[in-house]
């Protein structure tokens, strides 16, 4: 130890290493019981892999609203922490360091949501053992953190639901409804490459933290410093629970019940054809039995049907990207089927390509999915006369604030609401839980367990009935069982479309069309710069705070006409609830043109949103074209201004 300290304070004074990293490494070897990190950090300074030291230690992964993220396999990886391997490949142990997903965090964030659970339920008089659902993707790892969390739970007096194996993030969600407990940790990085993970937390409405419990458990976290803890009396135990197959059956005969249109598959000779790929991830688990049952016809990539945390057959497990539906495609072109589907690991966001009228295959954005989506959802609501010219007040579609106009546009179209929150599905789910609360307690008794039928009519009652929800990155939501994007019910929905995009004799891209065609072309452009490790964290940060300070006046020959600055400026949204203060700005300029640019909550890089638009036209063609250069004229101007503010 004593060497180690002299090898860091020589390397601080020599510039190599950041007195961050040298003081949190020593924090690190006085609170971990890891069996390689001494080992561990001495290899590294031996080899002077001073970048990776800093990489992993130049802050204490902090727990967020969304939990932690980061990497569990470091960019050098030690001989101590490959040890003797581990399965797909992996090292034996997890990645030291305190920026770091390994054991020494996951004990911290898990420990920290115990503390704070304990005090909130005797805070609300219950006293009882507090309850926690744990499920898990098939991230290197996962199942390893999954159980971690299982044992310190039942340890410190927490009954524990853990399921069998990997379950996809929505499920999570689900149980911690169905089950009435008191909060959820999924272990996932959702779509994130290989090397990471994370510790996604949720509290007792199955949607992540907001608010003053997002407050209360973060500071016990972030106040944890070391892995020892202290368990319970034997008699104060909690006891572990398995969910298996009869959990997956109950959630599945609930997300049957988002197909609105059951006559569409009823003619078993001319089925939708359907493939499906998992990613190497937890899709397949429910989403093939599920689509099946319904009366589809589908096909899966078998190559992607394992579940492989390397993700072997992709560059990244991201749906939203093209080269990651390739194989689906491939199968799809020499089975004719209508659509692809590909989820990614932990499988709350859904991609898709489709069949157009050349006969060719078509990646959709996810603005497109969500808007199609958005679109059939209410239309087929009002044909069905379930939402009427009485109750559409009633009725709302929710959607973040970087994600297309073009669902304002329908809703406004067919009078309906409409309401934007700031990005992550937790502010869609907060949205969720106020119209549940405003039912009135006499009306609607155990509310978790009516079906989507009776909850909808008491919703558009007595309180605001929720028709879709999505964001541009890829997540939809059409129930209120679910408290986060669901990639299972997203893909039921979608199936539905595709169904009835045949019956009506049109591809889904001449769909899509139309809706440019009667609403006005919109698109949507996705950019970010990139920044890894100490130094990448400082310059997003750095260039995100530019920003706030010093706003652009004109960017690309526009003039700014608007600039709505999230981290600063006081914000309603359009029912009057206050929105949380973030890192975000929205600009506008003159020409219809805007853009938004946020740092990524998950990711080391620093997004923007472009958006443009067109008024309805005859020639879609031109407009699509001229909106396009517009946004790729707008894209060379903000890298040029996002180069000359970092410089």
């Amino acid at each position: 130890m004593a060497d180690i300290q002299t090898s860091l304070d020589q390397a601080v004074a020599a510039g190599s290493l950041l007195e961050s990293s040298r003081e949190n490494i020593l924090a690190l070897l006085q609170g971990t019981t890891s069996p390689v990190a001494e080992a561990s950090i001495q290899e590294l300074i031996a080899a002077d892999e001073w970048q990776e030291l800093n990489d992993r230690f130049y802050k204490t992964l902090a727990f967020g609203t969304g939990g932690l993220r980061g990497r569990t396999i470091g960019r050098v990886v030690t001989d101590a922490e490959l040890g003797k391997g581990g399965p797909n490949e992996r090292p034996e142990h997890p990645c030291v360091g305190t920026a770091s997903m390994n054991f020494y965090n996951v004990s911290r964030a898990i420990r920290g949501m115990v503390i704070y659970l304990k005090r909130y339920l005797a805070e609300q008089g219950e006293a009882r053992k507090p309850a926690f659902v744990i499920g898990h993707d098939t991230r290197h790892f996962s199942r390893d953190f999954a159980e971690f969390c299982a044992k310190i739970c039942t340890d410190l007096g927490c009954d524990v639901h853990l399921f069998d194996g990997p379950r996809s993030t929505p499920q999570i969600s689900y149980a911690i409804r169905a089950l009435n407990a008191d909060a959820g940790v999924v272990l996932t990085a959702s779509h994130n490459p290989s090397h990471d993970n994370g510790f996604k937390a949720y509290f007792n409405q199955g949607a992540q933290l907001v608010g003053e419990n997002a407050e209360g458990v973060i500071n016990e976290v972030n106040a944890i410093t070391s892995e020892a803890y202290e368990p319970v009396a034997e008699a104060g135990r909690g006891l572990l629970n398995v969910l298996g197959a009869e959990a997956d059956r109950v959630y599945m005969d609930d997300a049957k019940g988002l197909l609105l249109r059951p006559d569409l598959l009823e003619n078993s000779d001319d089925k939708t054809k359907v493939v499906f790929t998992n990613l190497h991830g937890t899709g397949g688990h429910c989403i093939v039995p599920l689509l099946t049952e319904l009366g589809f016809d589908v096909l899966t990539v078998p190559e992607q049907d394992i579940q492989d945390g390397r993700f072997p057959t992709v560059k990244s497990p991201n749906p939203e990207n093209a080269e990651a539906l390739a194989m689906g495609i491939e199968l799809a072109k020499k089975e004719g089927a209508e659509i692809v589907i590909g989820t990614d690991p932990d499988n709350d966001r859904m991609g898709v390509a489709v069949r157009n009228d050349a006969g060719e295959m078509q990646i959709l954005t996810g603005n497109q999915i969500g808007s199609l989506m958005a679109w059939y959802r209410t239309k087929t609501f009002f044909d069905q006369g379930i939402i009427t010219d009485s109750n559409r007040s009633r009725a709302v579609l929710i959607k973040t604030f970087v994600t297309t106009e073009l669902q304002r546009a329908i809703a406004e179209k067919f009078g309906v609401g409409i309401v934007d929150t700031l990005t992550g599905f937790k502010y869609i789910s907060a949205k969720l839980e106020k119209y549940e609360q405003a039912i009135p307690a006499d009306k609607k008794g155990d509310y978790r367990k009516l079906s989507q039928e009776q909850s909808r009519a008491l919703r558009l009652e007595y309180s605001r009935f929720f028709i879709f929800g999505g964001e541009e990155s890829y997540g939809y939501l059409g129930t209120d069982t679910i408290r986060d994007k669901d990639g299972n019910g997203a893909a039921v929905m979608f199936a539905e479309l595709a169904a009835y995009a045949k019956s009506v004799g049109q591809s889904l891209a001449a769909l899509l069309d139309d809706l440019y065609k009667e609403f006005g072309y919109h698109l949507e452009v996705g950019k970010a710069l990139v920044m890894e490790g100490a130094d990448g964290a400082a310059q997003i940060k750095s260039l995100a705070a530019s920003y706030s300070s010093n706003p652009p006046s004109e960017i690309d020959g526009a003039a700014v006409t608007r600039v709505r600055d999230f981290s600063k400026d006081d914000f309603e949204d359009a029912e009057g609830d206050a929105i949380p203060k973030e890192g975000m700005l929205i600009i506008e300029l003159a020409d219809g043109r805007s853009c938004a640019v946020r740092p990524s909550g998950t990711e080391p890089k620093i997004k923007y949103y472009l958006f443009g638009k067109d008024a309805p036209a005859e020639d879609l063609a031109a407009s699509k074209k001229k909106v396009a250069a517009g946004l790729d004229s707008l894209w060379s101007a903000l890298e040029a201004d996002a180069k000359s503010r970092m410089a």
